[in-house]
């Protein structure tokens, strides 16, 4: 990767010829997340004729100005035409149902599901622990068993909808994010079933296919309030799901991955719980599983001293501002001691992800009895990634649970 002198659009900007979504970065994107950096506030991606953001302080002022960034043009690296869900609207547009998900899905409302996320863990655990007595090693894929398993029946489950099929929840969310970067293999891979897994889903979103006590029938209900309007209901429930079981797959994976490689840190978390949500964060800080998002300028934009034509697409590059010295004490290394709080993994502003409560919530009840079963974790295997253009994913995160 090299950086030329100067952007052909905007004078004062440097110019990288790195493909951020080329496999061997998708494998590893730290370095092209460290050079981004380093090139400037603001840097000019060529390949695609795209501006990119990845120092933390210039990153929080672009998320937070959705007036200058829009993301009503769409938040990918290609213009599509499809129907728009929450992250693909501005205000006033995105108020209503924002405010919508956010009453559903509020800290509050979720506590009263802790009992049943408790259970979901409990469950889990017992079907590969319960056979082995203390002291006993236990080999177990933090993805596969568990990090692909709870979020996949928590979103669903509390969306109202039923049990069958629900790994086609992944594999919609897999190529709904993948549309996001170029027209890659990536993207023609998941073409063919795209029409039929949009179908599926936009069925199970159906009023009539959900049950009366989950978030979807809460939606349905706002619609029926006049809140939000009817025909932008099952979307809405569909866009909620797609956007949280993916993320939070990662999520949980990145944070068992981190707490094996850093041993240490786990201890920490065993002699002090009340470090789990921290060690959660942490983990979205560390090892951040959404890569990047776009948005375009509404207006000529200054940021960093530089200034962003109007009508040009900004990558937003949240794992690179995550990292930055600038704003992180040794940024590299994995610290449940540390105030992660302020991280961009949930994005920042209107934006903000809504469902962040529910995420937490999975990985907290996780953690709360990992503590209670398990005295280490190790790596003991290969750990494999899967290649998606917008998410840090995972296939496969082989560990050893040494249990008490």
């Amino acid at each position: 990767m090299t950086v030329t002198s100067q952007c052909p659009v905007s004078q004062g900007i440097p110019v990288l010829d790195a493909d951020p979504f080329a496999a061997e970065c998708l494998e590893d994107p730290l370095p092209f997340q460290q050079q981004l950096r380093d090139a400037g506030p603001v840097a000019y991606l060529s390949k695609y004729g795209v501006y990119a953001i990845g120092r933390f302080a210039e990153l929080s002022e672009a998320l937070s100005n959705w007036q200058g960034l829009i993301s009503g043009a769409g938040v990918g690296i290609r213009d599509l035409d499809a129907p728009k869900g929450l992250l693909q609207t501005d205000p006033p547009l995105h108020d209503a149902p924002r405010e919508v998900l956010q009453e559903i899905l509020s800290a509050r409302a979720l506590r009263a599901m802790k009992e049943t996320c408790m259970t979901r863990v409990t469950d889990l655990l017992h079907e590969h622990l319960s056979d082995a007595p203390k002291g006993a090693t236990v080999e177990i894929d933090g993805l596969t068993q568990i990090a692909h398993v709870l979020p996949v029946d928590f979103f669903p489950d509390a969306s109202g909808i039923d049990e069958s099929a629900r790994d086609k929840f992944v594999d919609f969310a897999d190529h709904n994010f993948n549309t996001a970067g170029p027209y890659n293999d990536l993207v023609k891979a998941g073409e063919c079933k795209a029409p039929e897994l949009a179908s599926w889903m936009a069925q199970k979103c159906q009023r009539d296919a959900l049950r009366p006590d989950g978030f979807g029938a809460d939606i349905w209900a706002a619609a029926d309030r006049g809140d939000i309007l009817h025909e932008n209901a099952a979307l809405l429930a569909s866009s909620l799901i797609a956007a949280g079981v993916d993320t939070t797959i990662y999520g949980i994976a990145g944070m068992l991955y981190a707490l094996a490689t850093n041993p240490e840190q786990w201890e920490l978390v065993k002699k002090n719980p009340s470090l789990a949500r921290v060690a959660f964060d942490e983990a979205l800080r560390w090892s951040s599983p959404v890569q990047a998002m776009l948005r375009k300028s509404s207006v000529d934009l200054q940021i960093g001293g530089v200034v962003i034509p109007a009508g040009q697409k900004v990558l937003m590059c949240y794992p690179a501002a995550n990292r930055d010295p600038r704003r992180w004490e040794n940024p590299d290394n994995f610290d449940v001691t540390r105030d992660p709080s302020g991280h961009l993994a949930f994005g920042m502003g209107v934006h903000q992800c809504v469902g962040q409560h529910a995420a937490r919530l999975q990985a907290a009840c996780l953690l709360e009895q990992l503590i209670e079963r398990v005295d280490t974790i190790e790596l003991v295997g290969e750990v494999k990634y899967h290649h998606n253009n917008v998410l840090r994913g995972w296939s496969s995160v082989p560990r050893r649970f040494t249990l008490k």
